[in-house]
């Protein structure tokens, strides 16, 4: 792997004395510390917003006046930041867990397939009264249903990639951590998250999409016959779209694509280049990605400073991690105590998840029979048709277009910002123009609905694609070079092998998201006009609205079983393949 460092040597670093260091400082530490402080001071004013008091039985009444989008977009850029935080510290903890523990792993990533086939509208219906009994009489028990509806959008992507990462981990960097004798917090630390550093930062990157594509779903929510609403840019969306003003809606596309440029450009390109430090290569490319704040910041002395004064913390980090244990794990069990501990987990796990099957079923009993499981299955079908057509062709189309931009930084640059306005277009910003183009074209809902879905679900495998070129060495390539392989050839034996592995998470969280943006894809509204095609999404959106439990639960749990079983029979046997043939 390749890291820039300080060009001095670390006895002369520290060396320097503290106050020589402050004396050094100019104009670019200056104003990196005011904006800072900014920063800080925009988080806490707009923080204030947060706490206000709240009753459950108030009008709702989102201000659609332009003025106020500067303060709606900080709002829902507060909400989709602390989503991510929380989505970062969920994946590091649910794919270790997953990736560590075999009998574990049998549990979490099945249920990880259907946490992710789960829709927003689905854990909203939970939050939502959740949240408000938590904190009765304060809007954040809304805010916390927001951000928890946002990390629904968010996470499962992330834990994919990572928990991937962690299972493919290069043969040569795990015994280097065993010969080493690496406690498992140093393990985690230098080895396992910079290995999968690239992956993560361009998923994470394309669940922050994930998240502006729910935004109004998150901000205005519609549950039992009940609506609340919290200022944000998918509010005002929702409301100006709810009132036929296409002026309003203008707007707020405006602000969400100066939002989505302006994070790119301060937040997401620095973390891309950043991250070029970690790819496990021999030599460094001739063309590295390149970031101006990143540059900028590299010519502060703040981040060194920074270091300096947290370097006694992490020494304490260190030494608390060796209470976790040395990575002295051996290569092979006694099969018989395996055995044994296999038959005592699943008869544990096993008996719980019988008990709350029972449970759920004699609650669907009780009130509408099984009966109610008919209708979503055929509806699912439909839906089903949909997905698939919809993974098909974006494979087709963007696995070239991404392994030419991973290829290229110079193309990266250009190509990054375009990609996430593309990606973070919310499919309601786009019901305007879809409900006048399927009335004049007379095209159906049915088909206009795959169209529709595709803005939520295909950027996943473009990202993922794109994550994989930039990943594969560049030893590698320039060797291809060499040997003037091209063509199918060079495909074949270079591109699909290093792609591979990201591919199938793309294919795999791109089927998920798919399903879930059917839910806001298939029922289309503006002002008076609405358009409903036949599928599960439109069926679960309408027990959403109408508070219709047993409904919503046999709709989610349909939209589960299919999910879970596509990834059965596809996915996961893919995963294997990535696993076994495809991993550096």
């Amino acid at each position: 792997m390749s890291f820039r460092t300080d060009t001095r040597s670390p006895e002369k670093a520290a060396r320097t004395p503290l106050a020589g260091r402050l004396s050094q400082f100019s104009w670019v530490d200056a104003a990196v510390a005011a904006a800072v402080l900014v920063l800080l001071y925009v988080v806490l004013r707009v923080g204030q917003g947060t706490t206000v008091a709240f009753s459950t039985h108030q009008n709702v009444d989102v201000d659609t006046d332009p003025a106020q989008l500067p303060y709606d977009a900080a709002r829902s850029l507060l909400r989709m930041f602390a989503a991510l935080a929380a989505s970062v510290v969920f994946t590091f903890g649910y794919a270790y867990a997953a990736a560590k523990s075999r009998r574990l792993e049998r549990i979490l990533v099945p249920a990880l397939d259907i946490l992710q086939s789960v829709p927003v509208l689905g854990f909203l219906t939970v939050a939502v009264t959740g949240f408000i009994a938590l904190f009765p009489g304060s809007m954040l028990g809304l805010e916390c249903a927001a951000i928890f509806a946002i990390f629904t959008s968010q996470a499962w992507n992330m834990t994919f990639g990572f928990y991937y990462s962690l299972t493919s981990l290069p043969r040569e960097l795990d015994e280097l951590s065993r010969s080493f004798g690496f406690t498992r917090w140093m393990r985690f630390w230098k080895v396992e998250v910079p290995a999968g550093m690239i992956g993560l930062v361009w998923n994470g990157m394309m669940s922050f999409g994930g998240g502006w594509f729910f935004l109004v779903a998150s901000e205005a929510i519609s549950v039992n016959n009940q609506r609340y609403a919290l200022p944000g840019v998918g509010s005002y969306a929702g409301a100006a779209i709810a009132d036929g003003d296409l002026g309003k809606v203008g707007w707020a596309i405006l602000t969400m694509a100066v939002m989505v440029i302006g994070v790119n450009f301060l937040f997401w390109r620095p973390l891309t280049a950043w991250a070029e430090k970690f790819k496990n290569e021999q030599s460094e490319a001739s063309e590295v990605q390149r970031s101006y704040v990143l540059d900028f910041l590299r010519r502060s002395h703040w981040p060194r400073l920074l270091g300096r004064v947290l370097r006694p913390v992490g020494r304490g980090l260190g030494r608390a991690g060796r209470l976790l244990g040395t990575d002295d794990r051996p290569l092979s069990v006694d099969p018989v105590r395996r055995r044994r501990g296999d038959v005592a987990f699943t008869l544990v796990a096993g008996g719980l998840i019988v008990w709350g099957l029972a449970d759920l079923g004699h609650y669907l009993y009780d009130r509408t029979g099984f009966g109610v499981f008919g209708e979503p299955l055929l509806l699912g079908l439909a839906t089903l048709v949909r997905v698939v057509v919809l993974v098909a062709l974006a494979t087709v189309i963007w696995v070239p277009i991404g392994v030419k931009i991973g290829f290229s930084p110079r193309l990266t640059r250009i190509a990054q910002p375009v990609v996430q306005v593309l990606a973070s277009f919310p499919a309601n910003f786009m019901f305007p123009l879809a409900v006048w183009f399927f009335l004049k074209t007379g095209l159906s809902i049915n088909i206009g609905g795959t169209l529709l879905m595709a803005l939520g679900a295909q950027w996943y495998i473009l990202f993922n694609t794109i994550a994989g070129a930039m990943a594969i060495p560049t030893d590698l390539r320039e060797a291809m070079d060499d040997l003037g392989i091209t063509g199918w050839q060079r495909w074949r034996r270079l591109i699909i092998p290093g792609i591979f592995p990201s591919y199938v998470t793309g294919g795999i969280t791109a089927s998920g998201g798919a399903w879930n943006a059917s839910i806001v894809s298939e029922v289309v509204t503006f002002g008076g006009t609405t358009l409903t095609a036949t599928g599960l999404g439109a069926y679960i959106a309408k027990a959403t609205e109408s508070g219709d439990y047993p409904h919503l639960i046999a709709g989610v749990a349909v939209m589960s079983l299919y999910v879970v079983a596509l990834n059965r029979l596809l996915w996961r046997r893919l995963y294997r393949l990535a696993e076994t043939r495809y991993s550096l």
